[in-house]
């Protein structure tokens, strides 16, 4: 097995795009032995090891994705690339991503890659978390969206307040108005408002008011209450995924979608956020990447906008409306990060917080009402049985599930609710 990238056989676009797509259905968002073993193989030769062959992970192969692993900065843990690799097959349907295509094709959109026209190269600024590929639907071609220095996130709270959502549609049209793209999650809340006041804008020269960046596939519209909004999106803007159609949207995947809404964006403005709000999140991406951040002030006894407050004592520049925005996006001297900038990432723990990340994804595939087996947690999480096992075993030594007759669910706890957008 050749290790290394050197001299390769061209390969076609369509090619280079299945392969994109397998992956994307193979492995969960930000998932960094995937991106090391593309790194090393090549993206076509690594999703054909993958889903094509039923090859051992060899001595020197490991030795080379721990390397590059250990060169990025982090750390594998007691997760070697076997065992990656195991979970991997364990989901291995090659047909399923042809028809993952077409239907993406269908709904008048496609799969875009790194080397495509059209990519979003301010992506690539996400280093080994970059996605494999973005899913796309809408109405403008890849070629046709704006640069970086047009886009803007705006992102808050599910849970609203009247203030922060009038302050969001707001801001939302103001953007718009001045010509630029307003970016966010798609979510209920601040999301909504930032989405509906970017398409209050009427000016038939602007061909992208906003764009969504959706936690699961785009086949469906999530959350079913929005699916007007995502439609109306979907006409007069675009809706990104990086997951293929009929994944489901999960709290892993929605957290890490946050990183694609931070690197899109020019700057990132926080509208209204509790202290633990999954808005922190996509603020802690922005400033990782070198993004300016915003916040908007509120309430000092309003729980909404303790996370916005956090923000701006820590250094994230005040917005008030548009006019700050714009301002804020034409320069970035605001808030920078260090390790004392992150107790609000870290208080009020919950039972789920300490969990690794195959621990995580594996709750997120337990069943909440119903029952499943261990091979059924091991295709849903992408996991091997043994690491499913193990998990298993964790779990219920927390608390988190429980077991009957060697099946296995989620024990009903406040933490363990559904996630949302």
């Amino acid at each position: 097995m050749r290790i290394g990238r050197g001299p390769q056989i061209e390969v076609s676009r369509h090619a280079e795009m299945i392969a994109a797509a397998g992956m994307s259905r193979l492995a969960e968002p930000g998932d960094v032995h995937a991106r090391a073993l593309i790194e090393v193989l090549g993206l076509c030769d690594a999703y054909e090891f993958v889903s094509g062959s039923t090859a051992l992970v060899v001595a020197n192969l490991q030795q080379a994705v721990s390397e590059l692993l250990e060169s990025w900065g982090s750390k594998p843990g007691k997760r070697h690339l076997a065992d990656a690799v195991s979970g991997w097959r364990a989901r291995v349907n090659h047909d399923a991503v042809l028809d993952s295509v077409r239907q993406i094709n269908r709904l008048g959109g496609g799969v875009l890659t790194a080397h495509h026209q059209g990519w979003p190269t301010q992506l690539n600024d996400l280093g080994m978390m970059a996605p494999f590929c973005l899913w796309w639907r809408g109405s403008l071609e890849p070629h046709d969206w704006p640069l970086q220095k047009s886009m803007v996130s705006i992102v808050g709270s599910r849970d609203a307040s009247a203030y922060g959502n009038s302050v969001a549609i707001d801001l939302g049209s103001g953007i718009a108005d001045k010509g630029l793209t307003v970016i966010s999650g798609g979510a209920y809340g601040i999301d909504a408002m930032a989405h509906r006041g970017a398409l209050t804008v009427d000016d038939q020269n602007f061909r992208m008011p906003t764009m969504a960046v959706m936690a699961g596939g785009l086949d469906r519209f999530y959350p079913v209450g929005n699916s007007d909004l995502l439609q109306d999106i979907c006409a007069r803007g675009v809706l990104l995924s990086e997951t293929p159609p009929g994944t489901a949207p999960t709290r892993w995947r929605f957290l890490q979608r946050n990183r694609i809404i931070a690197a899109l964006s020019e700057s990132t403005v926080v509208v209204e956020a509790r202290w633990r709000s999954g808005a922190l999140s996509t603020a802690h991406h922005a400033v990782e990447l070198g993004r300016s951040l915003g916040a908007v002030p509120g309430p000092v006894t309003a729980a909404t906008s303790q996370g916005t407050l956090k923000l701006i004592k820590e250094g994230a520049e005040l917005v008030r409306d548009a006019q700050d925005v714009a301002l804020l996006m034409g320069h970035h001297d605001g808030y920078l990060p260090t390790e004392t900038d992150l107790p609000f990432m870290k208080s009020e723990s919950r039972a789920h917080d300490q969990l690794s990340a195959n621990d995580l994804m594996l709750l997120d595939a337990l069943p909440v009402r119903g029952w499943a087996d261990v091979d059924s947690l091991s295709v849903a999480s992408g996991l091997n049985v043994g690491a499913v096992l193990s998990g298993l075993s964790r779990f219920n030594g927390q608390g988190l599930a429980e077991s009957k007759n060697g099946l296995w669910r989620k024990r009903a706890s406040p933490s363990n609710r559904t996630p949302s957008a």
